[in-house]
């Protein structure tokens, strides 16, 4: 059985990662307007994994015997000056949900709740996963000022990626 401390921190994280999809796909709109499909397509996808991340919790929370308790979702901003701009946010976001995931694990260790520090160790490697993939993307994307040649040869790029649900 879940302590209801993890089990509330577990719940405001499902929160999170339900939000962070909601910023990709608010993201996607945004490279849409532009015209960028692989942009928005790398979103989608992210936006996708996002909501994986927040069932998996959502699951674990459940199989733990825990109560989950699902929150508004806050309405995600939708404006950018530009390219950079956009991946500037996603790294900042990637960075918090790091240290998100970091004090969830801070939680289980205090609680000495083996099973769920255990758990929270894919979100660690996932994390550092996404803040490299992003890191990159975003140093690409400023050596190319975020436009010219350079942009469309990444947008054709980013078109390729897919989906792979979670095991």
């Amino acid at each position: 059985m879940i302590k209801k401390r993890m089990e509330d921190e577990l719940n405001k994280q499902i929160n999170a990662e339900f939000y962070s999809s909601y910023l990709y796909l608010s993201m996607a709109a945004y490279f849409e307007e532009k015209n960028l499909a692989g942009f928005s397509n790398w979103m989608n996808v992210q936006a996708q994994e996002e909501w994986a991340h927040g069932l998996k919790i959502f699951n674990f929370v459940n199989e733990r015997g825990g109560s989950v308790k699902l929150m508004a979702i806050d309405a995600p901003k939708n404006e950018w000056n530009n390219i950079i701009e956009v991946f500037e946010d996603v790294y900042a976001h990637e960075q918090k949900i790091t240290g998100l995931i970091n004090s969830l694990i801070d939680v289980a260790i205090e609680e000495a709740d083996h099973a769920t520090k255990n758990f929270l160790q894919w979100f660690i490697d996932e994390q550092v996963e996404e803040e490299a993939s992003v890191s990159t993307l975003l140093e690409q994307i400023k050596m190319i000022d975020g436009k010219g040649t350079g942009l469309f040869m990444l947008d054709r790029e980013l078109g390729s990626r897919t989906f792979t649900a979670l095991v």
